[in-house]
């Protein structure tokens, strides 16, 4: 249940020597098509990653037949040689893949390159490029496992999911422990799908999808320089769903990857979901979750068990939503700890000794809601994050 569970696409992942401990660290997928169509959606961010700006060039030309993606060193921040870099990675990728043992005729502007790790440091070309190599000559349509592995950095554990459509599918994999922030991804994700799709169809899939998904999830308001969603369309399945259709399926396969992360975020010890209710904008209802997500002082009290929900009423106050201070409502786990802004339910009631929690605000201004997931803010995620470099 993997990116290569979609018909037309191989995929591997092998150690090339870039990370320290050896484990594997570059992955490839491929798709064998007949199609093979892309949308993308990239950091917001305005300091990109080399991988980032070549990417988003290849997508111009709506056509990719293969991702590689290294973990071990994100080649960001690594100026002209940095992007010569990249361009070498394409060009390295597509010779091989027009000699290997399934010939595919491809060129650099076909090749959309991922990379993760160590900001400031150029990749060690010399292992890379042999790494592209070995994971070309690996490539199997049961390579998806493998894959998911070599892209991960700090994350404990490797990210797939699958949505079965009728007669056809749609595949994801990703990484991403920390720094997780919105705008958009914070994060590698690369979904397949043996769907007929143009690129436009694909494009208004992915886009909805991360709004509802990607966007908001925020564990520490940290953007990366380095995010990128990739969807690729091989149309092996011979089927054309419905836009609807489509999208619900990308979205259902990015939720499931988005709650993976949260859950494998760096040092967490509470899954949090802030769900804004009575909201008078869907904006507004954002604005006011993502507001609590990266308040630290609500953060430290969860970790500490407690439901503070005067730290939560004192976030939502930041915020330009439209609400009456003696109106707001706030439940922890169910209990309304806070009616119309003040003291109500006994706060006792409420059980915080497991690891998923649901913070509810309700503003009573309109009908939209939104529901933004973060987690606490623990020791083990400040001595991660200073004890090295990640």
């Amino acid at each position: 249940m993997t990116i290569t569970t979609p018909k037309g696409f191989r995929a591997s992942g092998v150690a090339a020597g870039l990370k320290t401990g050896g484990g594997p660290d570059v992955a490839l997928v491929v798709n064998d098509g007949p199609d093979a169509t892309v949308a993308g959606v990239f950091t917001a961010n305005r300091v990109k990653a080399a991988p980032v700006m070549w990417s988003q060039q290849v997508l111009k030309g709506g056509v990719v037949r293969a991702v590689v993606l290294n973990s071990g060193g994100a080649n960001a921040c690594t100026g002209t040689q940095g992007f010569r870099d990249t361009h070498a990675t394409a060009e390295h990728t597509a010779a091989v893949l027009r000699g290997g043992p399934k010939p595919l005729l491809v060129g650099a502007g076909d090749i959309a390159v991922c990379s993760t790790g160590l900001i400031g440091e150029l990749l060690p070309m010399d292992k890379l490029l042999p790494g592209v190599t070995a994971a070309v000559r690996s490539l199997n349509a049961d390579g998806g496992t493998a894959a998911a592995q070599a892209i991960m950095t700090t994350d404990t554990v490797a990210k797939n999911a699958v949505v079965r459509g009728d007669g056809w599918s749609v595949g994801g994999m990703a990484k991403g422990a920390g720094m997780l922030a919105p705008a958009l991804a914070t994060m590698l994700v690369v979904l397949t799908t043996d769907a007929v799709a143009g690129s436009e169809t694909l494009d208004t899939a992915l886009r909805e999808a991360t709004r509802l998904t990607f966007d908001r999830i925020d564990a520490d308001g940290c953007m990366s320089t380095n995010d990128t969603v990739l969807l690729l369309a091989s149309g092996a399945s011979d089927v054309q769903p419905s836009q609807e259709e489509l999208t619900a399926a990308v979205t259902a396969v990015c939720e499931d990857l988005a709650r993976q992360l949260i859950d494998d975020a760096e040092g967490a010890t509470k899954h949090i979901a802030i769900e804004v209710q009575g909201a008078a904008s869907e904006a507004d209802a954002v604005e006011v979750g993502r507001t609590v997500a990266r308040n630290n002082l609500v953060k430290t009290a969860l970790f500490g068990n407690d439901p503070n929900w005067g730290r939560i009423l004192a976030a939502v106050g930041t915020t330009a939503a439209a609400f009456a201070p003696d109106r707001i409502d706030v439940a922890v786990n169910g209990v309304w700890v806070c009616r119309g802004g003040a003291a109500a339910d006994d706060r006792s009631k409420v059980d915080l000794t497991g690891r998923d929690v649901t913070l509810t605000v309700h503003l009573h201004e309109g009908e939209m809601s939104a529901t933004i997931r973060t987690t606490d803010l623990s020791h083990a995620y400040v001595h991660e994050n200073s004890a090295y470099s990640s």
